[in-house]
């Protein structure tokens, strides 16, 4: 079993092709669909069902895809360990983010990073919470930015608030509730109601918050951004819940302040243990950018 056999194993699964996996990793197909079959005949069992039209990864292929990738992350920290020793600081970072994210400058936090580290190669994804905290317990993501409570967080991650946004409800404008000094859960769950989907952070939050004041609302439409929610409750197809800061930068509503309803939490989220050179080095940037006292 080898190192680039592991590599093509995640790639093929994440990409869910052969060719874009190939691609990905820099290698024809043809060389990439053989170490696959090797390591499967090493192994005795198929990792991923082929057919003309689409790749599945197998059960086994499945049970395969966790320690593969916390064997690469490992690799990975072995080779920046070593760099580290003399003073530079190389590797891959991975962020995850959900969006809008408005706690931190990130592209400025990312000018400054790879100003300081320009041997980092450094990738940007933008995903849901649920499959942001997944990617980062598997180490297919090395940091996450999310809107979850500290107390939600999975076992094996660590996280650090950035900061606490109030939630404000968003409504068109010239609807009957857009002059109200103040909204409670029990007002809002009046209206049909328009969220982020079910995956998203702040859905839960949202959730958590009518199940606490003892009402139920009507979710008529699910959105799966910001832009698209904006758009729904403007054309009047509802009424919505999302951050003051989010709800700053959205000119077709008119945001109203909430009562009862918690603050939604921002952290920044990191493995446990195994981090590498290039995590830390970003984490201590972070702790730059946004010190304890902005907590």
């Amino acid at each position: 079993m080898e190192l680039r056999q592991l590599t093509y194993v995640v790639a093929v699964a994440e990409s869910g092709s052969f060719t874009r996996a190939a691609h990905r990793c820099f290698v024809v197909q043809s060389a990439l669909s053989e170490q696959i079959a090797r390591l499967e005949k090493e192994l005795g069992t198929k990792l991923f069902e082929r057919t003309s039209r689409r790749v599945r990864i197998t059960p086994a292929g499945e049970a395969f895809l966790g320690p593969a990738r916390e064997a690469l992350a490992a690799a990975e920290r072995a080779a920046g360990n070593a760099v580290a020793c003399g003073g530079e600081v190389r590797g891959n970072l991975v962020i995850g983010t959900i969006t809008p994210l408005t706690a931190v400058d990130l592209p400025g936090v990312l000018a400054t990073y790879r100003d300081r580290h320009p041997a980092v190669r450094i990738t940007l994804r933008t995903r849901l919470v649920r499959d942001l905290l997944q990617q980062v317990r598997e180490h297919a993501c090395h940091v996450a930015f999310v809107d979850a409570r500290p107390g939600e967080l999975p076992r094996g991650l660590a996280g650090r608030v950035l900061r606490q946004d109030e939630l404000v409800a968003i409504v068109p404008h010239g609807h009957p509730l857009a002059d109200a000094p103040r909204l409670s859960p029990a007002q809002l769950a009046e209206e049909d109601m328009v969220d982020m989907q079910s995956g998203s952070g702040i859905r839960p939050h949202n959730d958590a918050a009518f199940d606490a004041a003892g009402v139920t609302r009507a979710v008529a439409f699910e959105a799966d951004s910001m832009a698209l929610l904006e758009q729904l409750v403007a054309r009047g197809l509802g009424v919505g819940l999302v951050s003051a800061p989010t709800a700053a930068r959205m000119s077709g509503v008119r945001s109203v302040p909430t009562t009862g309803v918690p603050p939604r939490t921002v952290q920044v989220l990191w493995p446990t243990s195994g981090t590498s050179p290039a995590t830390e080095a970003f984490l201590q940037l972070l702790r730059e950018e946004v010190p304890p006292e902005a907590e």
